[in-house]
């Protein structure tokens, strides 16, 4: 038997045993090495190795009782940094002696945890116990709380603590204090301290002025910048972005043009997010002309640029022009992202552009935008504004993720297609789905219940439910709920409410009762209610249609005379009646009696034609609403070439057969028209959705959604 195999198996247990003995122990590192170590694990939040080190110092344990605390100090800075608030300040509690240093990494900590009451807790106990005294670093970060989590008697209360201390010549100190007052009470205080300070540096003003615009006191904001402009103070980044935001949310054109000519004396106008917040406020202004000419400066553009541009044309309800830019702009080298999307989507709904929605809906597919919940709110909403009311559905079922937008936008999206049952459905489902519902919500649920004729359950969201979510109901709600008793022919209740409410009326509430009164022939409080309304609101024209219209039901052909004859001494012009449909990506608009259109002739013939096969079908043009001082004949023709007549004949001449039509009218559909659309859809065999400024009219087979209410 060979030896040489039982020397290697000799050797390897030898091996083995060697490496179970304790090898020498190296050489550890120096303490203030392992400090600064810590210093750089708790920066880039390396836990793991962090707490290598708390075992190499826990092993060293050679330090003396200072070196401890600065070990602990730098071991607490590096648990907060890496959220382990716990064991932070267990190891604060074990510390025999506290420096101010450490007082300070632990209220820190909590401070960016978002633990701002902790913090507070803290320096109490910090005073209390008289272990240090509170320094600079100390006042910044109370100070910051006390803005953060809104408590201003606290933050007084320690702004004389710290004016005992002798702290509050340190800059940044004040500079805190002074945000603190702006942000949290919105009152002058902020300005009273300016005003105390001997000199003040920009940094104080940006401080005052950035406070004010978290609070949302433009005023005082305002009064900031004016003694800004007064000391004459040479702006940074930051004055200049605040001072945008300020004119953006003023919108105040003549100050944000000062703004801007002052921003390009300091050459600050060249930079791409100068622009894009340029392009903004003057969209919030109210002047995308001025905003284009900013973009049109810009050297390089970007999807940031491209997308604020647009959005400034939507805020000013220019929805084409932004959908114009879109097209003309390199979509391969400045690609779209979800924010340009959604304006695009929401600029569609607004003109009610199905077939084009339908085109974005397809790129949003293509780009990867699917699932990002801005743009899922605005497909629902181009959906459901542009007369597809289950497209809109099948976009909300299809998201991945909802908030309080997307269910708002589908539960109104239900109410103003005369859906009520599905609205309130859907609200219920909301609720089970753990969503609060806000004002919005309850706007959406209180029309739902007019439509659906739910007198109590509309009582029981308006008086109880809202209060159960801290909802405090505005003109909006008051205004459902007149629109609510109206409709269900309670009109005593409802002018009962409208003068025991807490609340100044508008014109749109008096609106809801004064229509009600004609739809349902109460002729002799829609007189009465029209006669207050005009003289509360002697410029809204569509209170005098009414007014005539009521006359005119009535044969009270004087009455219609006296109406006209009002309008003309006051100036009040009629709005006129504005209709579109859109056809093959292209928008067609027409007037009443238009004759600018291009087939204007054949749309004429196509109406004609259309009036004359539906009357062996029970239409009878109504004349009783038309100028009563022409023939009959006249009376008849104005009648037939109404702007929703001539877009629903285009839309016939245009589309296949059987396919649905969609219309959209700026006013409220006149009771003539409804009658005949409602028979040209039975002849047709098609849908045809005309929206008005009420609601939704889903025509099909010779019936509207509305049940003849609107």
């Amino acid at each position: 038997m060979s030896v040489l195999p039982i020397l290697e198996r000799r050797v390897v247990k030898l091996n083995k045993l060697t490496s179970l003995l304790p090898k020498p122990i190296e050489a550890l590192p120096r303490v203030d090495h392992l400090c600064a170590h810590l210093k750089v694990c708790a920066k880039s939040s390396y836990l793991r190795t962090g707490e290598s080190i708390h075992a190499h110092l826990i092993i060293r344990n050679q330090s003396s009782r200072a070196e401890h605390a600065w070990q602990i100090t730098s071991l607490i800075n590096l648990y907060m940094k890496c959220g382990k608030t716990v064991r932070a300040h267990k190891l604060f509690d074990s510390m025999p002696e506290r420096s101010v240093v450490s007082w300070c990494s632990l209220m820190k900590g909590y401070q960016d945890s978002g633990f701002d009451f902790e913090v507070l807790k803290l320096f109490k106990s910090m005073i209390f116990s008289g272990e240090s005294q509170p320094n600079e670093f100390v006042a910044t970060i109370v100070f910051k709380s006390c803005s953060n989590s809104g408590r201003i008697e606290e933050g007084k209360q320690c702004h004389g603590c710290f004016l005992k201390h002798g702290l509050m010549s340190h800059e940044y100190v004040r500079n805190t204090l002074l945000y603190m007052y702006a942000s949290c009470s919105g009152t002058r205080e902020a300005i009273k301290i300016l005003d105390d300070l001997p000199c003040c540096d920009l940094l104080a003003f940006n401080s005052a002025l950035s406070g004010y615009l978290e609070h949302g006191a433009l005023e005082e904001g305002l009064d900031v910048l004016r003694r800004m402009a007064e000391e004459d103070l040479v702006w940074d980044d930051f004055t200049c972005m605040s001072s945008l935001k300020l004119c953006s949310s003023l919108r105040d054109l003549e100050l944000a043009r000062q703004v801007h000519s002052r921003m390009v004396r300091l050459g600050f106008d060249c930079h791409d997010d100068v622009s894009g917040a340029l392009i903004n406020m003057y969209g919030k202004c109210g002047n995308p002309l001025y905003a284009q000419r900013v973009y049109n400066g810009t050297k390089t553009l970007n999807i940031v640029l491209n997308t604020s541009i647009m959005d400034a044309y939507f805020q000013n309800k220019s929805y084409e022009e932004a959908l114009n830019l879109f097209a003309k702009m390199e979509t391969k080298e400045v690609p779209p992202n979800e924010f340009t999307f959604a304006v695009l989507l929401n600029s569609t709904a607004e003109l009610s552009l199905l077939r084009q929605g339908d085109l974005l809906h397809g790129l949003v597919v293509k780009s990867g935008f699917r699932n990002h919940v801005m743009v899922g709110n605005a497909l629902v909403n181009m959906y459901a504004k542009s007369g597809s009311i289950e497209d809109a559905w099948k976009a909300f079922s299809g998201m991945a993720f909802r908030d309080i937008v997307t269910w708002n936008t589908m539960i109104c999206g239900f109410s103003h297609h005369g859906l009520g049952m599905e609205a309130l459905e859907a609200f219920e489902e909301m609720m089970s789905a753990g969503e609060f519902p806000n004002r919005i919500t309850f706007i959406g649920v209180l029309q739902a219940c007019s439509h659906m004729g739910f007198v109590e359950q509309g009582h029981y969201y308006f008086n109880h439910l809202m209060k159960q979510f801290g909802v405090e109901p505005d003109l909006q709600h008051y205004t459902c709920v007149v629109g609510l008793l109206s409709k269900a022919g309670l009109f005593e209740d409802a002018e009962y409410f409208m003068r025991t409410a807490p609340i100044g009326w508008d014109v749109v509430a008096w609106r809801a009762l004064l229509n009600a009164c004609y739809v349902r022939r109460n002729y002799s409080l829609g007189k009465k209610v029209a006669e207050y309304a005009i003289e509360m609101h002697p410029n809204d024209s569509g209170i005098y249609i009414l007014l005539s219209n009521i006359h005119a039901k009535s044969k009270e052909w004087d009455g219609v005379a006296r109406v006209r004859s009002l309008m003309k001494e006051r100036r009040v012009k009629k709005e006129p009646g504005v209709s579109w449909i859109g056809i093959r990506n292209k928008t067609h608009v027409f007037l009443s009696e238009d004759n600018q259109h291009a087939e204007i002739v054949l749309i004429y013939e196509k109406v004609k034609e259309v009036l004359a096969k539906i009357r062996p079908l029970g239409y009878a043009p109504d004349i009783a609403g038309a100028y009563h001082d022409v023939d009959e004949e006249q009376r008849e023709n104005n009648l037939s070439y109404h702007s929703e007549k001539l877009a629903v004949a285009y839309g016939l001449m245009k589309t296949p057969d059987k396919s649905p039509l969609y219309v959209t009218k700026n006013v409220r559909i006149c009771d003539d028209c409804h009658s005949a659309i409602k028979l040209i859809s039975r002849l047709s065999d098609r849908l045809i959705v005309v929206r008005d400024s009420n609601r939704f009219h889903h025509f099909q087979d010779g019936h509207c959604s509305c049940c003849d209410y609107w």
